[in-house]
């Protein structure tokens, strides 16, 4: 089955360039291997972010996606911390 289509919103864009590159080329990776391939392997997130998935990329920064199956598309909307740092 071919992977899905990684998108990045403004919003991420901005996050991964405040990135360190280790974790710039973890998050690549992360991509490339988990997200595109099996895009729900993350975290299921509830209340205000229900329908969003989150995955670990270090021990505070976390990638906050949503899925869409029609398009085959993996939208990331944050790749940075949650902690407000």
């Amino acid at each position: 089955m071919t992977p899905y289509t990684i998108r990045f919103t403004k919003e991420a864009v901005k996050d991964v360039a405040k990135l360190t590159p280790r974790l710039k080329e973890k998050l690549k990776v992360v991509l490339q291997k988990q997200l595109a391939p099996n895009p729900r392997c993350g975290k299921r997130l509830v209340g205000d972010l229900a329908g969003f998935f989150s995955l670990r990329l270090s021990y505070k920064d976390r990638v906050v996606y949503s899925v869409d199956d029609r398009s085959r598309t993996v939208f990331v909307h944050r790749a940075r911390t949650h902690y407000g740092d």
